[in-house]
């Protein structure tokens, strides 16, 4: 994809594809009895695909599988693999509540199939991206313990280039829906004071099966939506429960000075055709000032 500006900023340094809780299930059976989750998964890499980013890394913030399932990750893994491939992008996997890090280790990471939280660092080409854990084995609320908090004030004492973004899957923000409240990130006291004074930039999560974000503990908290089903938000809080509808993902473009999260719909919707690669290059043709008066001016 062609870079471009137009504005007052340059392109993003880096971009990461963030997609969450995919809970595959073996043998491709229903959700629920109801959500094609790996039909969705497939739309969705598909939808990701056709935005023609080559992202820097691809994160998945946990719930790969529905039930651990040895089948499932496999099944994940062949469907993400190449699609990753083709972007030149790792896959970082987070492990979620629904996940069994037996399995997921052994299945998707190559790695012994042990109790041990599922935590990684990957250096972006100067931007540092930190996996935690904050799987409870046998519980779906999420924490992080000492040792795990520990290894991460260890990660972070050294400052990295383009600072740091944290990835797991429980958020450490609340919610309106008050059965999340059950399911939420304990000790948060702790994973602020392991932050406190590093370089930490940003927070990606999931879990919640919507879209939303805030701070914690001064960092931006960005939550990704799932793949196979989204909570139906336009409904009373007491009465909110999936749907099979409102599926999106979201481009994180990182630069200096700041961080975006864009959600991205994926949907099967006809675009209007104004804007086009032959209208951005002609528009990047003109000079700053005809460009104004071409385009920017009120008709």
């Amino acid at each position: 994809m062609a870079s471009v500006q137009f504005g007052q900023h340059a392109p993003a340094r880096r971009v990461i594809l963030h997609l969450s809780d995919t809970h595959l299930l073996a043998g491709d059976r229903l959700l629920g009895g109801r959500y094609d989750a790996a039909a969705h998964l497939r739309r969705t890499l598909e939808a990701a695909e056709a935005t023609g980013v080559r992202p820097d890394a691809v994160v998945f913030t946990g719930d790969l599988t529905d039930l651990g399932e040895p089948e499932a990750y496999r099944a994940l893994r062949a469907a993400v693999e190449p699609w990753a491939d083709r972007l030149g992008a790792p896959v970082v996997w987070v492990a979620g509540n629904h996940d069994e890090r037996p399995a997921l280790r052994a299945e998707l990471l190559d790695d012994e199939p042990t109790e041990e939280p599922v935590t990684g660092v990957w250096d972006l080409g100067g931007l540092r991206l930190i996996a935690l854990d904050s799987t409870v084995p046998g519980w779906h609320h999420g924490d992080l313990d000492a040792r795990q908090l520990e290894w991460l004030r260890a990660e972070l004492a050294e400052p990295a280039p383009l600072g740091t973004i944290l990835a797991l899957h429980h958020p450490p923000l609340p919610t309106h829906i008050p059965f999340f409240d059950i399911l939420e990130l304990r000790d948060q006291p702790g994973l602020a004071a392991a932050i406190a004074g590093s370089d930490v930039r940003a927070i990606l999560a999931g879990h919640l099966h919507y879209s939303t974000s805030g701070t914690f503990a001064g960092v931006p908290v960005s939550v990704a939506a799932a793949s196979c089903y989204t909570m139906d938000l336009a409904r009373p809080a007491d009465e909110v429960n999936g749907m099979d509808a409102g599926r999106s993902f979201h481009l994180v473009h990182v630069w200096d000075d700041t961080i975006t999260h864009a959600v991205v719909p994926v949907v099967d919707a006809e675009p209007a055709g104004y804007f086009t690669p032959e209208w951005v290059a002609r528009m990047a043709a003109l000079s700053p000032e005809e460009r104004l008066e071409a385009f920017s001016r009120k008709r």
